[in-house]
């Protein structure tokens, strides 16, 4: 990956960890084991008649006790699933319109050197001690457009720091901690929150019918977070990542001349950034009105409305003009042919994502369709409840599980939907507050995301990183973001601790425990 290769001890680990996970076969090959895995392993636990107990959410809103079991994906139906999801697997895979059409609008950028422009200008300006934690924090806040950041922070973060003259992994480390890592803190209260907070609700009632868990109520710990991810985010890429990778020896050309841009360059950079201000601009007077299609149309609400919820097509489309514009004014773009062209050769370069996101796809369905991670989930759960300690080493062992629980499962709400109800009302029981075990919830799964096996965008990590290194694989991926998935789970674990013990708010008039 480079050429300087540290020697003490946490590197040795890292570097480890690196080679072995990149001995495995390639991601394709390897995504194709897992998938034949996973069918194997779900015929075994079905015919063993493995299952357990726990409650579930009922179409009606209230929870229920459910048995559940596996799935087999070798009896008839099973494989008669496989056979005819093939298609469906592929095409409803999450990641794969996201990135493609976030691509067309960033490709443009790229591809017109209208982002080239941008960095220039940006690093004549900005302070190189900056650009990491400048990176790790935009990385926590693009939660607010729930996964965007996922494919537009983190390669512009990369392109940044190779502008920057810095290794682009080690951008890619310090935005993808915040993105992932960091996915449950933010500065504002954003859609996650609400949708953690109704579940948390239904949750309660269990107990107490009239409970009800406000969608601010970690507000205060979590902007804490934001800015106590930040510092450790910067000081890990710095301090490890930085000197693991050493001096960037690959084949994508490193812009040095930062500070200089040619006379059509600053024309046509001009024309772009004006053509940007007047997308916002639009954008924010298509907002205003109360009836505005961008709103939810019951609440009004901005949060729960298309803004956010079609928000990577939004900065897609924007993107597209600001490039368009530049190509324009550079000269690069003479009719919409030239634009066209630039598109088909934008797209040609996911040849390879799309061949990983095939197979990829598969896994996870594969893996969702049976049932053995929501097993697993509920039947650790249930342990967990039985243990009998105090309130704190309760919380932090709630954390450790559910980080455990993260590398099988990866949805925040899915996951919430199974936990909550055996977690919530037992520890109501004992007098701990909803509000405390969701804050618990989440630090637990934001933290292990960067290295799990089962995140949707693990396949588009991996593309991303073999842009700038042939031979990056998993490996590449886990070594650079373990110090960060460690470091992050125990400070934030830490952090909610002194909360707890200080009694400083969760949120707005959240207490601890309950009255």
């Amino acid at each position: 990956m480079s050429n300087k290769k540290p020697a003490n001890k946490s590197y040795r680990f890292l570097n480890a960890v690196e080679r072995v996970g990149n001995k495995l076969p390639h991601p394709i090959a390897l995504f194709g084991l897992l998938a034949l895995f996973t069918i194997f392993l779900s015929a075994i636990l079905s015919a063993a008649g493995v299952s357990v107990v726990g409650e579930a959410l009922g179409s009606d809103g209230v929870f229920v006790e459910k048995t559940y079991t596996v799935t087999s994906l070798l009896s008839r139906e099973g494989l008669a699933w496989i056979v005819t999801s093939v298609v469906s697997n592929f095409t409803s895979y999450a990641p794969l319109g996201v990135v493609l059409i976030a691509m067309v609008g960033i490709g443009m950028a790229d591809g017109t050197g209208y982002l080239t422009s941008v960095l220039k200008k940006a690093l004549s300006v900005i302070s190189q001690r900056a650009v990491v934690p400048m990176l790790v924090f935009v990385g926590i806040m693009s939660n607010i457009a729930s996964d965007a950041g996922y494919v537009i922070v983190i390669p512009i973060g990369m392109m940044i720091m190779l502008a920057s003259g810095r290794h682009p992994l080690a951008g890619f480390a310090a935005t993808l901690a915040g993105v992932s890592g960091g996915y449950s803190a933010n500065l504002i209260v954003a859609t996650v929150d609400a949708q953690l907070a109704a579940i948390s609700t239904e949750a309660a009632r269990i107990v107490d019918p009239n409970y009800e868990v406000n969608s601010a109520c970690n507000w205060f710990f979590l902007m804490v977070a934001t800015v106590l991810l930040t510092i450790i985010g910067t000081l890990i890429t710095e301090k490890i990542v930085e000197p693991k990778l050493g001096e960037y020896t690959g084949d994508v050309e490193v812009e040095t001349d930062f500070n200089s841009l040619t006379e059509i360059e600053s024309k046509a950079l001009k024309r772009a950034n004006l053509s940007l201000l007047i997308s916002v601009i639009v954008l924010v007077v298509l907002c205003i009105p109360q009836n505005s299609f961008l709103r939810d149309a019951d609440t009004g609400s901005l949060i729960t409305g298309p803004l956010l919820k079609g928000v990577s097509a939004i900065i897609s489309v924007i993107f597209f003009i600001v490039g368009t514009t530049y190509g324009y004014g550079s000269g690069m773009f003479k009719s919409h042919r030239d634009v066209c062209k630039q598109m088909g050769v934008t797209m040609a370069t996911m040849g390879s994502y799309l061949a990983l996101a095939v197979v990829a796809s598969q896994f996870i369905k594969y893996f969702n369709y049976t049932g053995i991670g929501t097993m697993l989930s509920v039947a650790g759960a249930n342990w967990l409840s039985r243990i009998n300690v105090s309130p704190i080493i309760l919380v932090l062992c709630f954390i450790a599980f559910c980080a455990l629980m993260n590398l099988v499962m990866a949805s925040a709400t899915a996951k919430w939907t199974l936990l909550a109800p055996i977690f919530i009302p037992m520890l109501m029981k004992i007098g701990m507050s909803p509000e405390l075990v969701q804050a618990a919830y989440r630090i637990a799964d934001s933290s292990t995301n960067p290295i799990s096996p089962v995140m949707a965008y693990l396949a588009v990590m991996i593309a991303f990183c073999q842009k700038y290194e042939k031979n990056s694989g998993i490996g590449t991926v886990w070594s650079l973001m373990l110090p960060y998935c460690a470091t992050f789970l125990v400070m934030w674990a830490v952090l909610l601790i002194v909360f707890m013990l200080t009694g400083i708010p969760l949120g707005p008039g959240v207490a601890y425990y309950l009255s």
